[in-house]
Order: structure tokens, then C-alpha cells, then sequence
């Protein structure tokens, strides 16, 4: 994770279903480092978009629908959705933004990102899990499935498979 700074966009990655990740992105542009998050995720959850679950999720806790782009396709993986969130990047003129995702999940998903939009320019923000405990995961069952299953993410990106 980087401390924030201004960019051109601020955007949040799906898989988090306590809404951290919105949150803190929506803090982000509150503070004024970008005027619009664009919203992503994975496909249909329960006949919703990930994104639009997300978005209502961060304007019931006090923020404008109108800071949200809501960003709809279908993706399996942080790969899918870097290659589609890149995409959109450039569509929109985008060369500065900042990822925020979770703070187990930022050193691959920036990774993912650069290696995907290699002349874009992105800044990792992490957003808090209360399961990571400021990095003693291991405390307890939840946070050692995270770490197990980043690990394990992480060895299968590397391998490519």
C-alpha cells in the first residue's frame, strides 16, 4: 500500500462483502484525491451486479451515488477484472488512478494491474480487514484462510494458471 495522492480516478475491486473496500474508496474521493470511483466487480449476485451492491452499500452510509461509475461485466478472477478494468481505464482517458482493495489482497492485485496496464500509472491504497488485525493474521481462523488463500493465489498467478 502507498499513501494516497491526486489521480484521475479512484478505483475499487469487487470481493469484499463487508464493504470495506467501497468505503474506504469513497473516503478517498471525499477527501478529494479523485472525483469519481469507478466500481467493479464480479458478475450477478443474487440478479445484482457486484458493483451496484457496493455502490447502494456506500450511499446508505452517507455518500452521492453521483461520486460511483458503475462498471458491469462478467470476471472470475483479478485477472479478469484487471484486463477489464484497464480497458475501461483507457476508454475513459485515465493514466493516474488509485486501486484500493483489500490490505491482504494489495500486493497481487497491484501486481495484476501493473503487469496488465503497464503504462498506466497506479498507487495501491489498502482498505482495513478486521480479520488481517494490522498483519497478525494468524490470531485467528478467518485470518489464516485469508493468508492460506492468497498464498495460494499468488503462487497460481505466478505460475500463470
Amino acid at each position: 500500500s502507498e499513501p494516497p495522492q491526486k489521480a484521475d480516478m479512484i478505483v475499487v475491486i469487487g470481493g469484499d462483502e463487508r464493504g470495506n473496500r467501497i468505503l474506504k474508496a469513497a473516503e478517498l474521493a471525499r477527501e478529494g484525491y479523485a472525483a469519481k470511483v469507478l466500481v467493479s466487480g464480479v458478475g450477478a449476485m443474487y440478479g445484482r451486479h457486484e458493483s451496484d451492491l457496493a455502490i447502494d452499500f456506500a450511499v446508505h452510509n452517507g455518500y452521492s451515488r453521483e461520486m460511483f461509475v458503475a462498471f458491469h461485466y462478467p470476471a472470475v478472477s483479478t485477472l479478469d477484472e484487471a484486463r477489464a478494468d484497464i480497458q475501461q481505464l483507457r476508454r475513459l482517458g485515465v493514466h493516474k488512478y488509485l486501486l484500493v482493495t483489500s490490505v491482504y489482497h494489495t500486493a497481487r492485485a497491484s501486481r495484476i494491474f501493473r503487469r496488465e496496464g503497464k503504462e498506466l500509472e497506479v498507487h495501491p491504497v489498502s482498505a482495513p480487514d478486521r480479520y488481517w488485525q494490522n498483519g497478525e493474521w494468524w490470531k485467528d481462523r478467518e485470518g489464516r484462510k485469508l493468508w492460506f488463500m492468497e498464498a495460494v493465489k499468488t503462487i497460481a498467478d505466478y505460475l500463470r494458471i
